[in-house]
């Protein structure tokens, strides 16, 4: 089975016990494929992409990401393979006030150890594609919601990780605007060897998901293929 991760009896508790955020929780990602996680505000879906991607440690149980074992590694060992290999969309964007668009989208491979004349001109021609070559010199608070969330798009995917990993990406945007931000993470994310996971409350999205996975108290209580619809009538933009 080609899968980008697997978790099983995955737990996470908090507060010295008090909070069971995750109550043993078995999920398989697929490489080729858009996961969304659905369910409730507090049923776990943050806090189990955070421990898949080693920002938090698990309780208990077997996580694998990327073939890895993501517990296994020192902090610094995982602040390395998440550089390398996942990118992250973010609700709120987080994107960098003082630096223009194209300067925002360089920024994974700067870190890299890129050089960054050429770091920024690869930000300039992806956000291109993303129909955004006009706004490369501008500042964040010049760009509009959608156009922030397109720069977003474009850092997560720009250093070609194999798991990227969004948290509420159109929670923000107008349904118009959410609907061209899953088709572009679709078009410039979606390959056999990458798999985008997507925590959501919008269900105005789910036809653009190969499988969802329904989340309830820390569990995932049932995973249902979707097939992609919206993916499949769409016209690339």
């Amino acid at each position: 089975m080609n899968l980008a991760v697997s978790a099983r009896a995955l737990t996470k508790t908090f507060q010295n016990g008090g909070v069971h955020a995750l109550r043993g929780v078995d999920l398989d990602i697929r490489y080729g494929e858009m996961t969304l996680l659905v369910g409730p505000s507090g049923c776990g879906k943050t806090t189990l992409l955070c421990v898949i991607a080693g920002l938090l440690d698990k309780t208990d149980g077997e996580v694998t990401m990327l073939g890895q074992r993501i517990a296994d590694q020192s902090a610094r060992d995982r602040v390395a393979f998440r550089r390398r290999h996942v990118g992250f969309v973010f609700q709120q964007f987080n994107l960098l006030p003082a630096l223009t668009a194209a300067e925002n989208v360089a920024v994974p491979l700067i870190a890299a150890g890129h050089k960054r004349e050429p770091a920024v001109k690869q930000g300039v021609e992806l956000l291109a594609r993303l129909g955004m070559a006009e706004r490369a010199t501008a500042l964040p608070r010049e760009l509009s919601g959608g156009q922030q969330q397109r720069v977003a798009l474009a850092r997560a995917v720009i250093h070609q990780p194999s798991l990227i990993i969004c948290d509420e990406p159109t929670s923000a945007l107008d349904a118009v605007t959410g609907q061209q931000v899953m088709q572009l993470l679709t078009e410039v994310s979606l390959r056999e060897d990458r798999a985008v996971v997507v925590v959501t409350h919008d269900s105005r999205i789910f036809d653009f998901a190969d499988t969802i996975a329904h989340m309830e108290d820390g569990r995932v209580e049932r995973v249902v293929p979707h097939g992609a619809p919206a993916r499949r009538v769409a016209t690339p933009t």
